[in-house]
């Protein structure tokens, strides 16, 4: 995976730069491409050798819900033609950092075993905001392995107040 890391890291960098003007349109349309990229039959398809890159391009480009601006088509462009598809999904995450970094705002997933709604989800934040002392863009996913409560991660902080982690504790007790 430092591998990738590695790959992405330009990448994700002049991106950055060239589109200081619009982060955020900019981070929607590269984390649809790197949604696309995800996928590990296009990556099959892309990497063989009878696929030209314009093939290619043209695959990915009618995947996306709306139409890549000028910047965008140049970067998926640059991106297939250096063989770099599979570190999308790592330049996105690296892009959203620096984004991040910049605005003073840091990622949190919520992890519940029950949809949130959006009255909740409103107070969850502010309350997560005040724990992790930073803003927060909260996003939710379901995971109904955790019985009950909830489970945050930001970076590589974790908040877990799960049904499934108050079970492990006691099991870990009761073993020890």
């Amino acid at each position: 995976m430092a591998e990738l890391a590695t790959i992405a890291r330009p990448y994700a960098d002049a991106l950055f730069k060239a589109q200081a003007s619009d982060l955020a349109g900019t981070a929607a349309w590269l984390d649809e491409l790197a949604a696309i990229a995800e996928n590990a039959q296009l990556q099959q398809f892309v990497d063989s050798p009878k696929v030209s890159d314009a093939q290619a391009f043209e695959l990915i480009s009618g995947l996306l819900r709306a139409a890549l601006p000028e910047a965008g088509k140049n970067f998926l462009q640059l991106v297939i033609e250096n063989s770099r598809l599979s570190a999308l999904p790592v330049v996105a995450q690296q892009y959203r950092a620096l984004v991040n970094a910049q605005s003073g705002t840091a990622d949190a997933v919520v992890y519940s075993p029950f949809p949130i709604d959006a009255s909740a989800l409103a107070d969850l934040s502010s309350t997560l905001e005040k724990r992790f002392a930073r803003k927060l863009n909260v996003s939710v996913e379901l995971d109904a392995s955790l019985i009950g409560g909830i489970c945050v991660v930001v970076g590589d902080e974790v908040l877990d107040t799960s049904v499934k982690a108050q079970l492990e504790q006691m099991k870990s007790a009761l073993t020890a």
